[in-house]
């Protein structure tokens, strides 16, 4: 049940939720790197952390590659978290444009997909490898005028089961989370009134912190979470059950 000295890969590590994660995995003692498009915020948290930093954008497969290439194996576990959301919310799927949905599935789904497909041989290398994708509750319960994103997560929750099947027979699982709104700086630009749709309709009512999120996800990346591989974990304290 323990992290200590698994080596764990983190996408979208710079800010929010991700540096928030990176933080609590240092914590439990994970051999961490962290890998985002913000290089500056990243090396300076990786710094901090003691931590490994990668640049990477998950929207250009060779910088996926690069990253894959300079990773240390083997690989115990791999967090994707690292995706794109502010600036594409807020209108009816009618007026969405062509390069916007593109841009929105070329990261959050083909970025996903080239992740795992460039990790995979340094998950099986490990022999307990756990990948944990983040995606949104969103594609839980259909949100309105948010269509590229809640289509693009829920991808993602597909691509998980696909995934499990696939990879479980060298012993890696493969498991996803969809949080709800969290408190960031990533989500100041969500509507007040869908924050307060949240907060109202949660079992557990008011505003939820990422650091909710971090206990749930180091726990997955563990050798005894296999039994969970391609269950998707709504973590939004209550607002949509499965």
């Amino acid at each position: 049940m323990t992290l200590h000295g698994r080596h764990v890969l983190l996408t979208g590590a710079a800010r929010g939720l991700g540096a928030v994660l990176a933080r609590a995995l240092a914590a439990a003692g994970t051999r961490l790197t962290l890998a985002d498009i913000a290089q500056d915020e990243g090396r300076a948290l990786a710094d901090d952390l003691g931590a490994g930093f990668l640049p990477v954008d998950l929207g250009d497969p060779d910088s996926i590659a690069a990253l894959a290439a300079g990773l240390d194996g083997p690989l115990h576990g791999l967090v994707n978290n690292g995706a794109i959301a502010t600036g594409i919310g807020g209108i009816g799927f009618e007026d969405i444009d062509l390069d916007s949905w593109d841009r929105v599935m070329r990261v959050n789904v083909r970025g996903t997909w080239l992740m795992v497909r460039a990790c995979a041989p340094l998950l099986r290398q490990s022999g307990s490898g756990r990948v944990v994708n983040v995606a949104s509750d969103t594609a839980l319960w259909g949100a309105p005028n948010l269509l590229s994103y809640t289509a693009s997560k829920g991808a993602v929750l597909s691509m998980t089961r696909s995934l499990a099947r696939e990879l479980g027979p060298d012993g890696v699982g493969v498991t996803a989370i969809a949080p709800g709104i969290l408190i960031t700086p990533s989500t100041d630009y969500v509507p007040e009134h869908r924050h307060r749709l949240y907060q109202d309709g949660r079992a557990v009512p008011g505003p939820q912190p990422p650091e909710d999120i971090a206990p749930t996800v180091a726990f997955l990346l563990t050798e005894g979470a296999l039994t969970l591989t391609g269950q998707v974990l709504p973590l939004n304290r209550g607002f949509v059950f499965t």
